[in-house]
């Protein structure tokens, strides 16, 4: 009865306690209803649109040595590469002329791509297609340069926070990384008038239901532009590779919750979704999420970024023929925070 009260209020006032967060983490009994009141509320802001956002995975060359990952740079056997600027601007007319509105750069954080060089891409990209947004996910950066890309025209970036819990957060990070200096860029990034996407694994090695409730709450404080969660998924080259992958309903039940506490937010079906299951995509749409990523990089590149094993690549046909099926169309449009 407290966890059906507690998915009541959140439905009805979208926000709820940790005690009342933890009740409904710890129960599936109320996720049909959470699920069913989160599509709901999504089709109340967006009705049945989905945005498409264009992937390209600019570099898998990285500073860091996170422990989850496959781009850590003492990992040997990861292929390495970097597109060029013809590459980059390459993919992004491809995705343009597919109707995309949103180009993604994403890279590991490679010392190569400097503001210097990231610079004139995005005055190209917006020069060229006025009418679409670019978003950068190239992880921490000074304020400086943060600064330099958004005068650019840099619209969006997207910076995982991976777990707002510091004790947490050093079991997945080298001792050098600190959470604190995540949450300092991100707030950096708000700051400067980005549109801003935070968000978390799901199932990550050492998670507990504790920790996602503090993730839960520190996005409902930080009220991010876009929240971007899926399940983790291990790389068998990393040393946190032999964990299990996170769960598939869990990640579902989140995607809602999140709908509910964030009505008006972007929220990614992620590829790691549709890798953990042949139609999981479609669970993460129908549960309240509204923007899906078709990957645009080079074919000469691709399976490269390996930052988990067996990654999904679907063309922009297939992800949009998966999407019109299930009652759901693509607009071919930016698709900015409402």
């Amino acid at each position: 009865m407290m966890a059906e009260k507690a998915a009541a209020r959140l439905a009805m006032e979208g926000t709820l306690s940790k005690e009342e967060i933890m009740l409904l983490l710890e129960t599936e009994a109320q996720d049909a209803y959470l699920i069913s009141e989160a599509r709901k509320k999504a089709d109340e802001v967006f009705g049945k649109t989905i945005y498409l956002r264009g992937l390209i995975e600019i570099s898998s060359y990285c500073k860091n040595d996170c422990l989850y990952c496959g781009l850590r740079k003492s990992n040997k056997k990861a292929v390495r590469y970097r597109l060029s600027e013809e590459d980059i601007l390459s993919a992004a007319e491809e995705g343009y002329k597919n109707g995309l509105r949103t180009f993604v750069l994403q890279g590991g954080e490679d010392g190569y791509f400097t503001d210097d060089r990231l610079v004139p891409v995005i005055e190209t990209l917006k020069a060229k297609y006025p009418d679409a947004a670019v978003t950068l996910s190239l992880g921490e950066r000074s304020k400086a340069s943060y600064k330099r890309l958004r005068e650019a025209g840099a619209d969006r970036y997207l910076l995982r926070h991976e777990t707002a819990n510091p004790t947490h957060y050093g079991k997945l990070h080298p001792d050098k990384m600190r959470l604190s200096d995540r949450m300092e860029c991100l707030a950096n990034l708000k700051e400067l008038g980005y549109q801003v996407g935070a968000g978390f694994m799901v199932g990550s090695p050492y998670q507990t239901l504790e920790h996602i409730a503090e993730d839960l709450l520190f996005l409902k404080e930080f009220e991010p532009h876009m929240i971007g969660i899926g399940p983790f998924l291990p790389q068998k080259d990393t040393p946190l590779g032999t964990f299990p992958s996170g769960s598939l309903s869990m990640t579902v039940k989140l995607l809602a919750i999140l709908r509910l506490m964030h009505p008006r937010v972007l929220l990614p079906a992620t590829t790691a979704l549709a890798t953990l299951s042949k139609g999981g995509r479609e669970q993460g749409i129908r549960a309240g999420a509204n923007v899906v990523m078709p990957n645009l990089s080079p074919p000469k590149v691709r399976g490269k970024y390996a930052i988990y094993d067996e990654k999904a690549f679907e063309t922009i046909e297939e992800v949009t023929e998966k999407i019109e099926a299930i009652g759901f169309q693509i607009k071919n449009v930016r698709g900015d925070y409402k």
